[in-house]
């Protein structure tokens, strides 16, 4: 099943919404082979398995927001706005969908949301690398331009010494 669903596959259908990182019921019904009433029925037969921060629906703006994104109605004109599941809603949904494939596919989506989180984490540490970098690179300017100024002040005469070298010219 692993070769069947590339990573990269399962990535696109994760986005950010409310801050957390989740998969539309559509997709990951799609990814399961069962049909999304099918997904959301068992779902609903089991709700104490998902509280809020496991899986939410969205409001109609995110849903439109959404729908804009990809341009077209990928959901085939559904009458409500889709469900979405967190890393740990979809862990939660391997307990209810109990398939080899449903299983297998829990698995994959699991090593893909541990693959983002060390990637993001990749990120954050050259984030904070890159600006000790810039840092260090706005304390070398200050003492460049400070030696820079001292340079100017040696190579232009100063107000007593333009004021001897216009006396001396005017005994001349």
């Amino acid at each position: 099943m692993s070769e069947l669903i590339p990573i990269e596959v399962i990535e696109k259908k994760i986005y950010v919404i409310r801050r957390h990182k989740v998969m539309l019921d559509s997709d990951l019904s799609e990814l399961y082979g069962v049909e999304t009433k099918v997904l959301n029925r068992a779902v609903r037969r089991n709700l104490d398995r998902f509280p809020g921060d496991f899986m939410f629906q969205l409001t109609k703006n995110e849903y439109d927001n959404l729908r804009f994104q990809f341009g077209t109605s990928r959901w085939g004109g559904r009458r409500y706005a889709p469900y979405v599941f967190t890393e740990q809603g979809v862990s939660m949904l391997s307990s209810i969908l109990n398939s080899k494939q449903a299983i297998q596919v829990n698995i994959l989506i699991m090593r893909t949301f541990v693959n983002l989180r060390k990637t993001l984490s990749t990120h954050k540490a050259l984030g904070r690398k890159m600006g000790l970098i810039e840092q260090r690179i706005e304390e070398q300017d200050k003492k460049i331009y400070t030696i820079f100024e001292a340079i100017r002040q040696l190579m232009s005469p100063s107000e007593k010494q333009k004021r001897k070298i216009g006396f001396k010219r005017e005994k001349e």
